[in-house]
């Protein structure tokens, strides 16, 4: 009876990270920065690979579209923030939220799977050299990217078509600085128990599924690298997917604090920075990361320079 009497939210408060105003500046400045270093980085990658034969390569298609999603999902969050730090009252329309949600948990599953992605065409490369080029052919690599991408597109429809089903009476305060489903799911008024689950039991196996890839694939690759006599050989060997595993160590590592123990970041204020790493600060790290260490990456840039 009391949910027929319901009358839902428009909109929903952010709570955001603190509400001193000096820290609200410095945290401003530091996250515009970090936006500014996200476009540039991301958008940076993308043009050179598109502008460098030499980067013509599955690797760098994958790296690519990478750099692509942490632009998009980068921009899903910080421009909000920015706005909000900047203002007294923090709020989002249900439809913006909705919109953020769906956004978010696309391209968020979408990266999972884009590093599963790359793990494969790193265990290819240094497993199997003599059948890389016709295991990782274009055609191979369309479908990964696309797959990843569906992947991501099923599970943004899912978790808003949950939202949907939710009803919001009491409360429309987020202990967050952006619309996540988790949070959402315990601030809701309706019965969660089945949403608990359904949302524990989908990010465990996505995250679990494209994890497994890129553990079995690493599994793989220190196994045939130690088989290798020379050191120069092991260290040549390694230093090709160096990059892509610090890369994944960063984002699986935030991602599963965040997700696979939701009551947690939602409630205690020193989690959010979790969420941070995850959101924020690793869609920033990509692209420097295979930048500052790649040799092919660093010379492509070299040579577009002196051609321009």
């Amino acid at each position: 009876m009391a949910q027929s009497n319901c009358t839902q939210v428009t909109q929903f408060i952010l709570v955001g990270f603190t509400e001193e105003p000096v820290t609200q500046g410095n945290l401003f400045l530091l996250f515009l920065l970090t936006y500014l270093v996200t476009i540039v980085g991301n958008l940076g990658i993308i043009i050179l690979i598109r502008a460098s034969p030499h980067l013509h390569s599955p690797m760098y298609y994958f790296l690519g579209n990478l750099a692509f999603v942490d632009l998009c999902s980068s921009t899903i969050i910080t421009p909000k923030m920015l706005v909000d730090l900047m203002l007294e009252k923090k709020s989002i329309a249900y439809a913006g939220c909705v919109a953020q949600v769906f956004l978010f948990d696309l391209f968020g599953i979408t990266e999972c799977f884009l590093l599963a992605s790359m793990a494969y065409d790193r265990y290819v490369a240094i497993c199997h050299p003599l059948l890389y080029p016709l295991v990782m052919s274009p055609k191979c690599c369309f479908q990964l990217v696309t797959g990843s991408y569906l992947m991501g597109l099923t599970n943004g429809v899912r978790h808003t078509i949950g939202m949907s089903t939710l009803s919001f009476c009491s409360s429309s305060t987020i202990n967050l600085f952006f619309c996540d489903i988790s949070p959402l799911i315990s601030l809701s008024t309706s019965d969660t128990t089945l949403s608990h689950i359904i949302l524990t039991t989908a990010a465990s196996l996505l995250g679990v599924s494209s994890s497994l890839v890129v553990l079995l694939s690493y599994v793989a690759i220190i196994l045939t690298i130690l088989s290798i006599n020379s050191a120069e050989g092991k260290r040549k060997a390694f230093s090709t997917c160096t990059s892509h595993l610090v890369t994944v160590s960063i984002f699986y590592g935030a991602c599963f604090f965040m997700y696979l123990f939701p009551s947690s970041h939602s409630s205690r204020g020193a989690d959010k920075w979790a969420v941070v790493i995850y959101t924020i600060v690793t869609p920033m790290l990509n692209p420097l990361i295979y930048s500052l260490r790649n040799k092919e990456v660093k010379e492509a840039l070299r040579r577009l320079l002196k051609i321009k």
